[in-house]
């Protein structure tokens, strides 16, 4: 018990240690980083019409603390017909603007709100039209072009590491599985330079 305690104590030092809190969101700054979250809802259960995403993206920051991003993402949804799932996927690109409107004295949590212009492509049932039991799908494989109202709070657990929470709604059109997507999501970033 002593030795889990002694680690625990040890972790929670590393994460504090040699920390220049000063020294984040400043003009040049760059950044990796990876998200993953669900859309559309949020759903348990593998029979209902489950969708997620994973996505990646590159930040540049500029003066004032905001950031431009450019990154790509998956989105993968399964619509339910009669005893089978088809899946739907999205495969696009970003490019916005992060403006910082809210953070604290110590420079640990970063609240922003972006805007980001969407261009991708989108699949149903992964170009298969037959379904097996004779029915055709009507969904045609498209080009889909929009945008995303992102709001994220990041919160540095080292100088170089940071948690990202985001929520964001995406209105794509040409999409055959409707305009608007709501996503949830969790993150991590790894600041580069």
């Amino acid at each position: 018990m002593k030795k889990l305690v002694f680690i625990m104590i040890l972790f929670a030092l590393c994460l504090h240690f040699n920390q220049a809190r000063a020294q984040r969101y400043l003009p040049g700054m760059r950044g990796l980083q990876v998200t993953a979250g669900m859309a559309d809802g949020v759903h348990w259960n593998n029979n209902t019409d489950f969708a997620y995403h994973i996505g990646a993206a590159y930040s540049v920051y500029t003066k004032n603390a905001n950031r431009w991003v450019i990154g790509g993402e998956y989105l993968h949804k399964k619509y339910e017909y009669k005893d089978m799932h088809i899946p739907v996927e999205q495969f696009t690109a970003e490019g916005g603007y992060y403006l910082k409107f809210l953070s604290d004295r110590r420079k640990t949590f970063f609240l922003s709100l972006g805007l980001s212009a969407l261009a991708g492509y989108e699949t149903s049932n992964r170009g298969d039209k037959l379904l097996p039991d004779g029915a055709t799908l009507s969904d045609e494989d498209c080009f889909i072009y929009g945008g995303a109202l992102t709001l994220e709070l990041e919160a540095y657990l080292t100088d170089r590491v940071a948690l990202l929470v985001n929520a964001r709604e995406r209105a794509l059109f040409g999409s055959d599985i409707g305009t608007f997507h709501m996503q949830v999501g969790l993150g991590l970033k790894f600041i580069i330079n």
